[in-house]
């Protein structure tokens, strides 16, 4: 599609002071030209990703450690911990996390909207010197001033929000707020392909990279696309762009996601990659699928 054709397919009600159309249609035909080499680069070396599975609560350090080990000899390079537990047992965790994967890669704390904002401020200060690259969800993903306070106090701990934000509307105001320094937009919970483009070009208009959020089942298929169509087309850059990734339930997907070294590779079948084998929805179709059965 030219960038006038893809531009027509979003709705710009409500973000016109922060992004017109005209806009969107210059930051994606100054792009054009350029769109071939970045797609051969994707081919061969994939889109950089982060990995959140050894990183979730209720894991033994011995366990953690373990993950750590075998995350590493599969070229990861970006960590994700799961925080908002007793502080004493955040630090006890992170530390693990640093000391197994050294001091030069990526470490990411995750609190789920556990914190207000005072608290979130506080507690990343405590946890400020295992050197962190950003905090995910340190309050209610609604409150927008929230953020924008937690993101000035933090500095320079980035602030990634936006898996449970609904539109573009809160995404604009995030944005507009210097509230957050990567956005974390979510395939599903912004209701469709229209909502997802009009946010990435939102977020290249302020220059905030975007870190889609794919921690739940077939996210992973889903986000791949949006992560390389903003590169592609959109943004032109990998720097502080990570895809986050969780290894579980691929096997039930027709065209799972592929992981070399710690990259996506790019899907090779025409689609959204989300289609499942007819077994796992017979499987597990609610109410009668043999393992909803007694």
């Amino acid at each position: 599609m030219t960038p006038a054709q893809l531009v027509s397919t979003i709705d710009f009600r409500y973000i016109t002071d922060a992004l017109t159309p005209d806009e969107a249609i210059d930051l994606l035909a100054r792009q054009q030209k350029s769109k071939p080499e970045r797609e051969a680069l994707l081919l061969t070396q994939g889109c950089p990703a982060y990995t959140t599975s050894t990183g979730w609560m209720g894991y033994s350090d011995n366990h953690v450690r373990q993950l750590c080990r075998e995350a590493l000899s599969q070229g990861w390079t970006h960590f994700k911990v799961k925080v908002g537990a007793a502080p004493e047992d955040d630090a006890r965790r992170l530390a693990v996390v640093r000391e197994a994967i050294g001091p030069d890669r990526k470490l990411m704390i995750d609190a789920n909207q556990r914190w207000d904002v005072n608290e979130a401020i506080a507690r990343v200060r405590e946890l400020e010197r295992f050197n962190l690259w950003w905090i995910e969800e340190p309050t209610s993903p609604d409150d927008v001033l929230g953020h924008a306070l937690i993101a000035k106090a933090v500095k320079p701990i980035g602030v990634a929000t936006g898996e449970h934000c609904p539109n573009r509307i809160v995404f604009k105001q995030l944005l507009q707020a210097q509230a957050i320094d990567f956005c974390q937009i979510d395939s599903c919970r912004l209701g469709g392909v229209n909502e997802n483009l009009a946010v990435i070009l939102l977020a290249a208009k302020f220059g905030v990279p975007v870190c889609p959020h794919a921690g739940g089942v077939g996210l992973c298929e889903y986000v791949q696309h949006i992560s390389i169509f903003d590169y592609i087309c959109v943004s032109a850059s990998l720097e502080n762009r990570v895809l986050e990734y969780v290894d579980h339930l691929h096997e039930h997907f027709v065209d799972p996601v592929v992981i070399r070294n710690g990259r996506y590779m790019p899907p090779q079948r025409p689609g959204y990659s989300i289609e499942m084998h007819a077994a796992s929805l017979d499987q597990y179709s609610f109410p009668d699928g043999p393992v909803w059965r007694p």
